[in-house]
């Protein structure tokens, strides 16, 4: 089977480079294709969630040599057959394609040269992470049919040998004392202990059974029933027991008490990796943390008009105590009431979206909870809807105490997960009718994230903000990823400690103790991600104030808005291309 995929692929580019000669965007639709369905192959949880159903039942052992050695040959292999492509020759749009396939492969050759697989578990995110959230039966894993039940049924039972896998290459972590930090492990071990049930009815991976629809015959039910609680009572749970043994006994007393991958023996130059590919600039991690500096000092300055005019009286330290503690910023007293808020202000923001946006997405949109087996490390975030319709894109809101819930960002917060945030950027990349497969289901945090921020910055044009401490709160999130490019560059790059991070974050912010130090500890685990709001964000309001400048009244922010999120994701050099070229063609 093997064999025959290779010769399958060996084909394919031959066939490619004979046809090279006449370049024909048929011929690279053809090479796009496939790039994408290899992609998925080796990502087959991310397929998952792009709605590419035929990979439902596959997981990959990410963290072992063999796969590893696939991954590379998939980047050098297009790397290689990519240069073979005229790139004059090509549309505008499959030049975009080309250079997206180019920088994607570099980079991630680049972050692959680093031994990466001895860490594969973190509390943030991960394959155990995705399994649980598909277990739930409401995400991303369809549970619609008896073949859908049995997908998952297979990827339960890889799911049980992966647990295996996972620790063999943690146990090489740790003779090579390349390990997490112990606060980090004290937060994946829960993860693992709260499947551990007596009862394989009451564990979280028999959710979709209590699902099931009618239309699955009661005889197939009861086959499913039965072994789904056998998967879980025989391989599961005490894979999941075995695992936490695993932490608690060996894994936690050899964990390190640094906290940034920069004092790992290869830390520094795998963040510059990380920086690299997160941010897709070639900005190295000195000039972030300056960058970083300079925008915490400006959103003070902003910070200072709200307290003044508020009428607070003390320093700006104490302002943001005062407002991270207040009971008036905590009305509510059930989770219900947290949801409600948010769908008042999707109601209050709808008659507005149209003034800004012409270009507007046909998926559904929902706000949900987040679930309870990660709500306590979780934050608010968005997961896309399926490109066909049939999922809506979903904002998940963690709360796991609802008079503890702070409304001071629900506003901007709303804006950047929701509306006209993620929700917008991703359902038009997948809805789109030009866009090649693998870019409608792409991702680059730098555009993502900075699109998702810029979002926040046009609350008074969409009638938020009107209360200060709305205002506040959006001055306080875009604080919030400044400190981002200070802090993250401070723990893995200037030796920053865990707690010295989350000291400067509350003095700076008006976060609770609580979530900053979730955030911190986000960072420890997923070095470079946090890099790419601002970064992303500066570059799409550089470009706006440019049009505005440019083009005068010419300048129509539909249009700008419509250029910005018709190509979906790319690369921000890219992405100022593109912008440039419009500008140039409008004057």
């Amino acid at each position: 089977m093997k064999l025959l995929k290779l010769t399958v692929f060996a084909l394919f580019v031959a066939l490619c480079l004979a046809a090279c000669s006449s370049k024909s965007p048929v011929e690279f639709s053809v090479f796009t294709k496939q790039y994408f369905d290899d992609k998925n192959a080796l990502f087959p949880l991310e397929a998952t969630q792009y709605g590419q159903n035929q990979y439902n039942d596959q997981l990959v052992f990410e963290m072992t040599e063999s796969y590893r050695k696939k991954l590379g040959e998939f980047y050098t292999n297009y790397e290689k057959n990519l240069a073979q492509f005229d790139l004059k020759s090509l549309t505008e749009e499959e030049q975009n394609s080309y250079e997206i396939i180019k920088w994607e492969v570099a980079v991630g050759k680049e972050v692959l040269e680093q031994p990466t697989n001895l860490i594969p578990i973190q509390q943030f995110n991960g394959t155990h992470l995705t399994m649980g959230q598909f277990a739930g039966g409401t995400s991303a894993q369809p549970f619609a049919t008896e073949k859908d039940y049995r997908n998952f049924l297979v990827r339960m039972e890889k799911y049980a040998v992966w647990i295996d896998s996972a620790m063999v290459y943690m146990k090489k972590g740790m003779a090579q004392n390349v390990v997490l930090p112990k606060a980090l492990t004290l937060k994946v071990i829960p993860q693992f202990q709260d499947l551990i049930t007596a009862n394989p009815t009451d564990n979280l991976y028999y959710s979709a059974i209590k699902l099931m629809p009618k239309t699955i015959p009661a005889v197939k039910q009861h086959q499913l029933a039965s072994a789904y609680a056998q998967v879980i009572s025989q391989k599961l749970v005490p894979q999941f027991q075995k695992m936490v043994n695993f932490l608690q006994n060996d894994y936690l007393p050899a964990c390190r008490n640094t906290s940034g991958i920069g004092a790992l023996p290869f830390g520094k130059k795998l963040y510059a990796a990380y920086a690299k590919q997160w941010t897709t600039t070639t900005l190295d991690p000195e000039t972030i943390h300056q960058l970083g500096l300079k925008e915490v000092a400006r959103l003070q300055a902003e910070m200072e008009v709200v307290k003044k005019q508020v009428g607070f009286t003390g320093s700006l330290k104490e302002f943001m105590n005062e407002v991270r503690t207040s009971s008036k910023l905590k009305p509510f007293t059930t989770p219900e009431q947290v949801l409600a808020n948010f769908d008042r202000i999707y109601q209050k923001i709808k008659p507005n979206v149209d003034r800004l946006f012409s270009l507007q997405p046909k998926t559904k949109f929902e706000i949900r909870r987040t679930e309870a087996f990660r709500e306590n490390s979780a934050s608010a975030e968005y997961v896309q809807g399926s490109a066909d319709g049939t999922r809506p894109g979903i904002f998940y809101v963690p709360i796991p105490d609802a008079k503890a819930y702070n409304v001071l960002e629900d506003e901007d917060l709303f804006l950047h997960e929701a509306i006209p945030g993620h929700h917008f950027q991703v359902s038009l990349q997948q809805e789109s009718t030009t866009l090649p497969d693998f870019r409608k289901f792409n991702w680059f945090g730098a555009y993502g994230e900075g699109w998702a921020l810029y979002t926040e910055s046009l609350g008074k044009e969409l009638g938020l903000y009107q209360d200060p401490y709305q205002y506040l709160g959006m001055l306080n999130d875009e604080m919030h990823r400044a400190i981002r490019l200070v802090v993250d560059t401070g723990i893995h790059c200037k030796d920053w400690t865990r707690e010295e991070a989350i000291v400067y974050s509350m003095n700076n912010e008006a976060g609770g103790e609580a979530s900053i130090t979730a955030e911190i500890e986000r960072y420890m685990a997923i070095p470079g991600q946090a890099l790419s709001y601002k970064i992303g964000q500066l570059k799409i309001l550089e470009l706006r104030h440019k049009a505005e400048t440019q083009l005068g009244t010419k300048f129509d922010i539909k249009k700008f808005h419509e250029k910005v999120l018709e190509s979906g994701v790319m690369p921000l050099a890219l992405l100022e291309n593109k912008m440039n070229a419009w500008m140039d063609s409008v004057k």
